[in-house]
C-alpha cells in the first residue's frame, strides 16, 4: 500500500489534495487533527488521560471536552501543553497505524496521512512519500480572509508560527504547487502517483 503522508502551510490547499485522491484514486485518507478530535470525545482513548491532567472545567454542558476551554487553559502554560501533547500525538498516530493495518488488510492501494505537524511528528516514519503543498502566501492570505474570515493580524500570527517553505521543501520528497489552476494541481498529483505505480513495478521486477 502506498501510504503518503500530506502537509503544508494554512490555506496552501490540502483540503484539496484529499478529495482529488479520494475520488480519483479511492485513496484512503485521515486527517491527524481530526482523529485527535475524535479520541477526545468521551469514548474515545484520550478522554480520560486529558480530563486527569486539566481537570473536568474544560468539558461543556453535554460533558464532551470544549476545546476553546482546553486552547485557553494550555497554550499560555507551555509545559501544560507539552504534557497534552504527550497524551494526544503518540494516540494519534496509534490510531493511525490500526487504520493503515486495517486498509491493507482490506487490499486498499493508496492511504493518505494529513497532517499539519507531518515534519514535527515525525510521520515519515509510517509514509513512503511526503507531500508539500505550496501556495503563494498573498493567494493563502486572500483563501483565509474568502473562506475562514481571518484578519489580516491573525493570519500574520498564525504564519508566524509555522515551518518555513525552504523547510518544507527540504524535508518532503514531492512539491504540489496548488496557487488556483486545479487542472495544474491535478496533473502534478497524477504524476506522482503515476511515476510511484512505475517504480514499484520496476521493484518487483527487481526481486
Amino acid at each position: 500500500m502506498y501510504i503518503i503522508g500530506i502537509t503544508g502551510g494554512v490555506g496552501a490547499g490540502k483540503s484539496t489534495v484529499l478529495d482529488y485522491l479520494e475520488s480519483q484514486y479511492d485513496a484512503y485518507t485521515v486527517q491527524a487533527d481530526q482523529t485527535a478530535h475524535e479520541l477526545m470525545e468521551p469514548e474515545g482513548s484520550c478522554y480520560e488521560p486529558v480530563l486527569s491532567l486539566l481537570g473536568r472545567e474544560i468539558l461543556d454542558a453535554q460533558g464532551k471536552i470544549d476545546r476553546r476551554k482546553t486552547a485557553g487553559l494550555v497554550f499560555p502554560c507551555p509545559d501544560l501543553l507539552q504534557q497534552l501533547n504527550g497524551i494526544v500525538h503518540p494516540a494519534v498516530k496509534r490510531e493511525i497505524r490500526r487504520r493503515i493495518a486495517a486498509q491493507d488488510a482490506e487490499g486498499r492501494n493508496i492511504f493518505v496521512i494529513e497532517a499539519a505537524l507531518l515534519l514535527e511528528d515525525h510521520y515519515d516514519e509510517i509514509c513512503e512519500d511526503m507531500w508539500y503543498i505550496y501556495a503563494e502566501e498573498a493567494i493563502r492570505r486572500q483563501r483565509l480572509k474568502q473562506q475562514r474570515g481571518y484578519s489580516d493580524e491573525k493570519t500574520t500570527n498564525i504564519l508566524r508560527n509555522q515551518l518555513s517553505d525552504a523547510v518544507f521543501r527540504e524535508k518532503c520528497g514531492y512539491v504540489v504547487e496548488n496557487n488556483g489552476d486545479l487542472q495544474i494541481t491535478y496533473q502534478q498529483i497524477d504524476e506522482r502517483i503515476k511515476e510511484y505505480g512505475f517504480m514499484q513495478h520496476c521493484q518487483r521486477q527487481q526481486w
